[in-house]
């Protein structure tokens, strides 16, 4: 069988240096091929670069074979007008973003479309992937996150190509509109015969929906096979350690594996393993000389000098006394009655919410998009103001030195104009303290003391977030409201912030109100869990009652909704 794509030597480069060093990749029609690895692995610039989008000033050579029909990636007449959209179509992280927000859905998705029967065209490619037909009157900005996934789907697949590269698609997505999302790509996969690149940091979405695994690292395939071989026994240390990190929903461990160190720039890696400064197997072999992909087994292979010594990482026993069956303080944190609604809503955003959290406790809010969750945390802070109810801490009305919110994309939420030092000094100065505990903060989160001087923008995203968090302490806050501090988090990066938000809890005694759509983390980090539906509280109690024995209809599809443990059929 000829297959839909055969790329040879693919190789990016840049003024800095190489991104990718050469890589090969083919995949078949109707076959998943997933694309795993941290930020800074070479994913999202391997498909731009199979795609002709790779950013002004970085460059593709190698060969591409599209059904048959070759390409040099190198020549700038490759004619990518022609083969984008009718051939290979890159479905993006984030539709508010690849979406016009000028433009009607309609116009969008009609734009690869002839003139001739546009219109049924559109609404056949809506119906195609389960959105009503006014939808293509609406702005994306009219739409939920998953309606506007879906929109993207539609534009992305209107001119028929053969494969589709889906790029982090559900990252931003509850668990329930990510489920759906999938399911739909997935029937249209088998309707079309299409194949599929899945490029994903979520591991247990990868194993259950992908027949083929590929794991890269500082630009490099360190290990490729079938998706259960490459899980289940994994060849490369990276493979192992990076598997170990993705949190179970099922238990709850003392703490979060971990790979120490982050990935290096791929060009600042030459004649050695990438990995081996992070690699507990690493031995004078890896040090001088690059390993070559090699097979292990059948059409599994790995690029590692001791592929036999690799064995999954073993889970941390659990504690004697499950932390979440110590007793709760007094309540810190009580909310009684709250309701909100946004002008032009058809339903209160929040519908007599009550809510309680004890001192020293971590409470999780799960649910999906809409269901009132950050909402509930915003009026909390007070940045917003409920119609009814009451917000109670301590006894009294909240404060902003008690109460301080950490919010889900700290780049956004720290100026790019200053310094780290001058962030955290500026919280600092609000509170009464002095500049001098700047050095203190960033110690506290884990970061050197060096680091006052970067800005934002030379921080990695863990990064980012542990400066938020230190922000977020500088005013001695008792209570940290977190609002999807490590959705956009790689899993290793995730698991570290995580373990540092349960130290922080241990040390200072904070309080946490963690709102979240990760299921996993939630078992992770939180005491209680309340699940919010519509606006409303639906179920509430021990997160391991809860998510292990669930009474609600709607927390029993959460449950069900999170990616299996194995291929999806």
């Amino acid at each position: 069988m000829i297959p839909l794509l055969d790329a040879r030597d693919v190789r990016v480069t840049s003024a800095a240096g190489v991104l990718v060093p050469g890589i090969d990749l083919t995949v078949a029609p109707g076959e998943t091929v997933a694309i795993v690895g941290e930020s800074g692995s070479g994913k999202s610039m391997t498909a731009r670069a199979l795609t002709g989008l790779l950013p002004e000033g970085v460059h593709a050579t190698g060969r591409l074979e599209l059904s048959g029909q070759a390409y040099d990636l190198a020549e700038a007449r490759t004619p990518w007008q022609r083969i984008r959209g009718s051939q290979i179509a890159l479905l993006l992280q984030d539709p508010f973003t690849s979406l016009s927000p000028v433009h009607r859905c309609g116009e969008q998705i009609g734009w690869a479309l002839p003139r001739a029967g546009r219109a049924a065209g559109v609404a056949r490619l809506l119906a195609e992937v389960g959105l009503p037909a006014e939808v293509a009157g609406r702005y994306p900005f009219q739409l939920s996150g998953g309606m506007r996934q879906r929109v993207a789907i539609a534009a992305a697949l209107a001119a028929g190509p053969g494969l589709l590269i889906a790029d982090e698609p559900t990252t931003a997505l509850d668990v329930t509109t990510q489920h759906e999302v999938l399911e739909l790509v997935a029937g249209l996969q088998r309707a079309r015969q299409m194949g599929l690149i899945l490029i994903t940091h979520d591991l247990r979405l990868a194993r259950a929906r992908a027949d083929r695994i590929m794991v890269m690292y500082a630009g490099r395939l360190v290990e490729e096979g079938p998706a259960a071989e490459v899980m289940d026994r994994p060849a490369h240390p990276y493979t192992a350690r990076l598997a170990a990190c993705d949190p179970p929903v099922t238990h709850r461990l003392p703490a979060l594996p971990t790979i120490p160190g982050s990935v290096p720039r791929p060009y600042a890696v030459s004649g050695a393993c990438a990995f081996a400064d992070r690699c507990d197997l690493a031995v004078e072999a890896c040090r001088t000389a690059e390993p070559a992909l090699a097979a292990v087994a059948d059409g599994h292979a790995a690029a590692c000098v001791r592929p036999s010594d690799v064995r999954p990482v073993a889970e941390p026993r659990p504690p004697a006394v499950h932390p979440e069956a110590e007793a709760a303080g007094p309540a810190l944190l009580v909310v009684r009655g709250l309701t909100k609604k946004f002008p032009g809503s058809a339903a209160p955003a929040l519908d007599g919410v009550d809510l309680e959290v004890a001192a020293g406790e971590a409470v999780a809010v799960v649910g999906e998009s809409g269901s009132g969750k950050t909402t509930l945390a915003r009026c909390v802070v007070g940045l917003e103001r409920p119609d009814g109810g009451s917000v109670e801490f301590g006894g009294g009305a909240t404060g902003p030195r008690r109460v301080q919110y950490v919010f889900q994309d700290p780049y956004s939420a720290l100026n790019p104009g200053l310094t780290v030092g001058a962030s955290l000094a500026e919280a600092l100065k609000a509170a009464g303290r002095p500049r001098s505990e700047v050095p203190g903060l960033l110690d506290l989160v884990g970061l050197p003391a060096a680091y006052a001087r970067r800005r934002p923008r030379a921080l990695s995203g863990g990064e980012r977030q542990r400066v938020a968090i230190a922000r977020a302490l500088a005013p001695g806050a008792e209570v940290l409201v977190c609002d999807e501090p490590v959705s956009a988090l790689d899993v290793s990066v995730q698991a570290q912030v995580l373990n540092l938000l349960s130290d922080l809890r241990r040390d200072l005694g904070l309080t946490l109100l963690f709102i979240t759509h990760d299921l996993a983390v939630a078992r992770q980090v939180a005491d209680r869990v309340y699940v919010m539906h519509r606006g409303r509280v639906v179920e509430t109690g021990p997160v391991g009652g809860v998510l292990g024995a669930p009474a609600h209809e709607y927390t029993q599809r959460l449950l069900a909704s999170v990616p299996a443990a194995t291929r999806a059929e």
